[in-house]
């Protein structure tokens, strides 16, 4: 059953590979039709090697003017060859990476419309590895079975021919014994699919926890988890170790295979000649320019064999990136969506139901109505469903029950990048891509002028910091930041969000890294830019919502409290509990 499916899959692998490869068929036509010539004209060199051997028939006894005319046409064999080889080169070379192109351009649309769950359920590094490891190592294969599979198939064919034209007897001795390797290279391809499957699957699981190890090495030494870290790394690279070694081992079994087939092909050869030129069935240039023939029929066979290794390691790499590509992507916007325009900023969450997990409730019975330029804090213990809600108003997550409206619209009626363009929103983790400064804070107004952008820099205090470092404005950072601090990269998301001043705002911990001083002064700048714009802010520091004019008080996933400040101080609730908790001092 497991071998069916295998073979199975192997099959459906190998079917999505080759409508990738219909793309290009003009390239794939050119390159067979070179294999032929490549192949043709590299068997008619022992005939003509065979002729030069007749022409010397004894000392002093050699047609030097016969010998000198083959010699010539060699020539032009052999450069008609080379250069037919070079153009089948050329076109495999483009093919393979066109078709490799294609798959990682596929890959990463498909990662741009991914719903969120699966990027929450993945690994980066492991995702990282599929568009990267496995596609490389998909490539090596597919170019090594354009080069050597075509040739080798052509020359298996060409060989028969050019052998049966000379001698149908030895022909047959050399047919007769060849379905061994056939054997022996279906044995072994059966074998390596799975290991080689296992062993790129392993190497994802690697590349995984090095990107996360790297990614985090100040908590890593922060926490002296060095130990454990390298343990967990020994562990994945010890089973790297042996699935890649099994792997290897079938694979590397396959040339001494199919050499011990070939050999007793050439023997064969050899021994049925040579009575055939005895007996004067054939001349001796003839029996020399079979023998170079059970070379060259014998050779493919060991390079196809080899190539039988590499597809598998290739359609087991092939099989990965094509699970990628086809996992299902986000709810598409329905047909018809509207566009959201002149947003007002009035939501309304209506018996909204989530959990993350089917089995574990975290959402239940969710209402909420919110005017427009109100600001609605959203405050309560870890866990309880805060940065949730704010996964729902975005719709980076769909409700399982109930609505969420904006404006009287339900968001599911609605595009989702309309939605997105009307909300601004600063996360506690702060997110910048490489490049400058300037690309960072203009991410969400391209359009935006130098005017624009320092007004907005000087709105969230950014400015400062930004003129003191080398080339301003123009200071290239990565996608880490770089030299950065962790305030400084938040202020360039809060730079973001001054200079495009959407309709609604979400502030989830915004100023959770940055110094009281600087934060004072931003929440000044924030009540400014949040007058007339629906806001919801997350925050942990109660002493940052004071001013909002609805508090939701949220524990597990419920509503328990809402009111301003002074009215939930009054009730002496669990607001109370937590306002009093922090400053008891």
């Amino acid at each position: 059953m497991a071998k069916s499916e295998n073979s199975g899959g192997q099959r459906g692998t190998l079917r999505k590979v080759l409508r990738y490869i219909r793309k290009y068929w003009v390239y794939l036509a050119l390159s067979i039709m070179m294999a032929a010539l490549t192949v043709t004209l590299t068997l008619y060199l022992p005939i003509l090697t065979g002729r030069v051997i007749d022409l010397i028939i004894d000392k002093g006894r050699v047609d030097f003017d016969g010998v000198f005319a083959i010699l010539q046409q060699m020539a032009v064999v052999i450069g008609i060859t080379a250069v037919a080889q070079w153009v089948m080169n050329i076109c495999n070379n483009k093919m393979t990476y066109r078709i490799v192109q294609d798959i990682r351009d596929e890959a990463f649309k498909r990662i741009e419309i991914l719903p969120l769950k699966y990027i929450d359920g993945h690994s980066y590094g492991e995702v990282v590895s599929r568009v990267i490891a496995d596609v490389d190592q998909f490539a090596d294969g597919l170019l090594m079975g354009f080069t050597q599979f075509f040739t080798g198939v052509i020359t298996i064919l060409g060989t028969l021919g050019f052998m049966l034209s000379v001698n149908v007897g030895i022909t047959g001795v050399v047919v007769l014994i060849t379905p061994l390797s056939f054997v022996v290279a279906a044995f072994i391809a059966r074998k390596t699919f799975v290991m080689f499957r296992a062993q790129s699957e392993t190497r994802g699981e690697q590349t995984a926890l090095i990107e996360e190890m790297i990614g985090n090495q100040k908590v890593v030494q922060a926490f002296s988890h060095e130990d454990e870290a390298l343990e967990e790394f020994d562990e994945i690279n010890d089973r790297l170790g042996k699935c890649s070694l099994k792997a290897i081992f079938y694979s590397s079994i396959t040339n001494p295979s199919t050499r011990f087939v070939n050999n007793l092909v050439y023997a064969g050869v050899a021994v049925t000649g040579a009575v055939f030129a005895i007996k004067g069935g054939i001349s001796v240039g003839q029996l020399s320019c079979f023998l170079t023939y059970a070379n060259q029929y014998t050779k493919p066979f060991n390079e196809i064999s080899g190539v039988v290794t590499e597809l598998q390691n290739a359609l087991a790499c092939a099989a990965r990136i094509f699970e990628l590509i086809e996992e299902e992507p986000q709810i598409p916007d329905r047909e018809g969506a509207a566009v959201l325009t002149d947003v007002e900023g009035r939501v309304d969450l209506q018996h909204v139901e989530f959990s993350y997990v089917p089995d574990r409730k975290l959402i239940t019975d969710f209402n909420l109505s919110v005017r427009p330029g109100q600001r609605v804090a959203i405050v309560g213990p870890t866990g309880c469903g805060k940065t949730t809600v704010i996964n729902l108003l975005m719709r980076f997550y769909d409700v399982q029950s109930g609505r969420i409206c904006v404006d009287g619209a339900d968001i599911r009626d609605v595009t989702r990048s309309s939605l997105r363009d009307h909300y601004g929103m600063v996360l506690q983790e702060t997110w910048l891509k490489s490049g400058t400064i300037r690309d960072n804070i203009v991410m969400g107004k391209p359009e935006a002028t130098e005017g624009e952008i320092i007004a907005a820099a000087k709105a969230s205090h950014a400015h400062s910091f930004i003129k003191r470092l080398p080339q301003g404005y123009d200071t290239v950072i990565g996608e880490d930041g770089g030299s950065l601090s962790q305030g400084q990269k938040q202020l360039l998301c809060i730079t973001r969000v001054m200079l495009c001043l959407p309709p609604m705002l979400i502030l989830d911990e915004a100023t959770s890294s940055i110094d009281t001083r600087t934060e004072i002064r931003i929440q000044k700048a924030f009540a400014t830019m949040m007058q007339g714009r629906t806001s919801f802010i997350v925050a942990h520091r109660l002493s940052t919502i004071r001013e909002a004019d609805v508090i939701l008080v949220m524990k597990d996933g419920n509503i328990i409290e809402q009111g301003n400040h002074e009215t939930l101080l009054t009730q002496g609730g669990f607001y109370a509990t937590l306002y009093q908790s922090q400053f008891a001092g």
